[in-house]
């Protein structure tokens, strides 16, 4: 069975290693939407993978971390893209949440990225 839990915050970035002349490369920002995605077994009596409140209390450090933020003065962030923010909060999920099955960033309405680990 696979759950999720959906968070957004605002932040604001900019690409450093785009090329020059890149709009992208110019301070912005966006309402990043976050999908954080768990797979495993329904609990027998409890009758759920897991409980959404302790999904959000796992997420809710990393959202204070990145909401109204400048994301490239985050450790880990310097080129914050959709693709490396996934990343980031995979690698600071995955030890709380071993059931972690992906991670989806939505930049814009119609962009964004699905990681599903390494």
């Amino acid at each position: 069975m696979d759950i999720y839990k959906e968070f957004h915050f605002e932040a604001a970035h900019r690409l450093p290693q785009v090329p020059q002349g890149h709009k992208c490369a110019r301070l912005h920002g966006h309402s990043f939407h976050v999908r954080i995605s768990l797979r495993g077994p329904v609990d027998g009596q409890s009758g759920w993978v897991m409980d959404f409140a302790a999904l959000k209390e796992s997420f809710s450090p990393l959202h204070e971390q990145l909401d109204h933020r400048y994301l490239n003065d985050i450790a880990g962030l310097e080129n914050p893209t959709s693709e490396n923010i996934a990343r980031w909060i995979w690698q600071r999920l995955i030890e709380d949440l071993p059931q972690l099955y992906s991670i989806e960033i939505r930049e814009t309405c119609t962009s964004g990225c699905i990681y599903h680990g390494d």
